[in-house]
C-alpha cells in the first residue's frame, strides 16, 4: 500500500468500524473499516477512482443509512477513503449513534 505524500491532518477521530457497505456502481464487495463523522474507509479489491461521487448504503447491527459522498484518496487493490456530502438530520443521527457505541467500546 503506498502511503500519501502529505501529511493528513484529521479533523476528527477515526475509529476501528467494521459493516458491511454497499456502493452503487461497484461490483465488488465491500466494508466500512474506519468511521469518522466526515467520512469513511471502504475496504475493495476494486476502489473508484480520486474524485468519483458515490452513494454507499452502510449497515450496521440493526440499522442502515445511506450517505452520499467523495473518493478523496485510494489505496490501488486495498480500498478508499470517501468523505461524506452534506448530511440530513437523521444521517446526522445515525453516525452519532453509531460513534457513540464505537467509542464507548474503547473506554
Amino acid at each position: 500500500m503506498s502511503e500519501t505524500p502529505y501529511a493528513v491532518a484529521r479533523t476528527t477521530p477515526r475509529f476501528a468500524f467494521i459493516a458491511e457497505a454497499e456502493v452503487k456502481g461497484m461490483k465488488d464487495r465491500a466494508r466500512v473499516s474506519e468511521l469518522s463523522a466526515r467520512g469513511c474507509y471502504i475496504d475493495s479489491i476494486s476502489p473508484l477512482p480520486k474524485g468519483s461521487r458515490v452513494s454507499v448504503r452502510i449497515r450496521y447491527g440493526c440499522s442502515t443509512c445511506e450517505f452520499s459522498g467523495t473518493v478523496i484518496y485510494t489505496h490501488a487493490g486495498f480500498g478508499m477513503g470517501v468523505a461524506f456530502g452534506e448530511l440530513t438530520g437523521e444521517q446526522r443521527s445515525t453516525l452519532d449513534v453509531w460513534l457513540d457505541e464505537v467509542s464507548r467500546k474503547l473506554d
